[in-house]
């Protein structure tokens, strides 16, 4: 199976049990949920996964089990967050041996490699494989931009194809795209600016509130694909005080919650990382209850067959 690289992509939370192990059940179960409401792809082992404190045995297990419920409806993504090239390699071997389609691949970390090392780093990966590559682009969390000018050097790299653009700058949709055409499909990873970036050209959406709100995150996505905007500006404005969760240092735990009062996930998280109490909790889980009371009601946006070939500059009708 191919990736497009188009559409929704939900960074899945690692479903975890109270004792901290993995809860395969409930990982299944959103991974159904998540193609039942007509996802384009699952990236796993994302930061929204707990990547640093996962294991590679988890790993394996999380993508097994993805793959065999996706059955080849979606493709399966893994994500790489290493401190080496070699180990970035390994996985991405392993990845490829375990069914996964894509990487989602991160610049090193725990080291501000310079943009040649940076580069290096992402070639070195991308030949190690053939899986399709997007190319996660964070400098405000992973404190390293991946530029324009380096771009240019990595578009010999021919599976490295898409980018999760997380800068929080919306012009850098516009920058690319008149920078290198179609070259790179661009998937917006910042849930707050998801209408702004897609309105811009942007192809797909990294999502995080999907983890628990998966019809209405690909409603929005579909619809404003579709031209239809005040539809998917309702649903947008409805939904933005829980996409700020995506924002905060805490989106773990606060994304785990909103999916427990779904159904969806569990809340608990693995150590240093704890469980929301207090006043925090109360905050949190107001938001969320407020939320569920003003629901809104979707339009049949399953029926929207969203063009496979829309061009990036193809202007929605109001």
């Amino acid at each position: 199976m191919s990736i497009s690289w188009k559409g929704v992509y939900p960074a899945l939370t690692t479903n975890l049990k109270e004792d901290e192990t993995l809860d395969i059940n409930g990982f299944s179960k959103n991974v159904i949920a998540q193609i039942e409401a007509g996802v384009d792809g699952i990236v796993l082992g994302g930061s929204l996964g707990e990547a640093s404190v996962i294991t590679l045995e988890e790993r394996e297990a999380l993508v097994k089990t993805a793959v065999e419920i996706a059955e080849n409806k979606v493709p399966v993504v893994l994500n790489i967050a290493e401190g080496s090239t070699a180990e970035a390699v390994k996985i991405a071997k392993l990845a490829s041996e375990w069914g996964a389609k894509g990487l989602m691949l991160l610049p090193p970390m725990r080291y501000k490699a310079d943009d040649r090392e940076t580069v290096a780093f992402f070639k070195t990966v991308a030949a190690a494989t053939d899986l399709t590559i997007m190319l996660y682009n964070n400098p405000v969390d992973y404190k390293i931009e991946i530029t324009p000018a380096m771009f240019e050097e990595l578009a010999t790299s021919e599976n490295i194809l898409a980018i999760k653009e997380s800068t929080r700058d919306v012009t850098n949709v516009t920058r690319m795209i008149n920078r290198f055409g179609d070259r790179y499909k661009i998937l917006c990873g910042v849930d707050t600016i998801a209408v702004e970036e897609l309105l811009l050209g942007a192809d797909g959406w990294v999502a995080g509130l999907v983890c628990a709100f998966p019809r209405e995150t690909v409603a929005i996505y579909r619809l404003v694909k579709a031209g239809r905007l005040a539809e998917a500006i309702e649903i947008y404005r409805w939904f933005m005080p829980l996409l700020e969760l995506d924002l905060h240092p805490k989106l773990v735990q606060y994304i785990k919650l909103a999916g427990a009062y779904t159904g969806l996930t569990s809340e608990y998280v693995r150590a240093p990382r704890l469980t929301l109490v207090g006043e925090e909790r109360t905050r949190i889980s107001s938001l969320i209850e407020k939320a569920l009371d003003n629901r809104p009601e979707l339009p049949d946006y399953l029926s929207i067959q969203v063009d496979a070939v829309q061009s990036k500059l193809a202007v929605p009708s109001f």
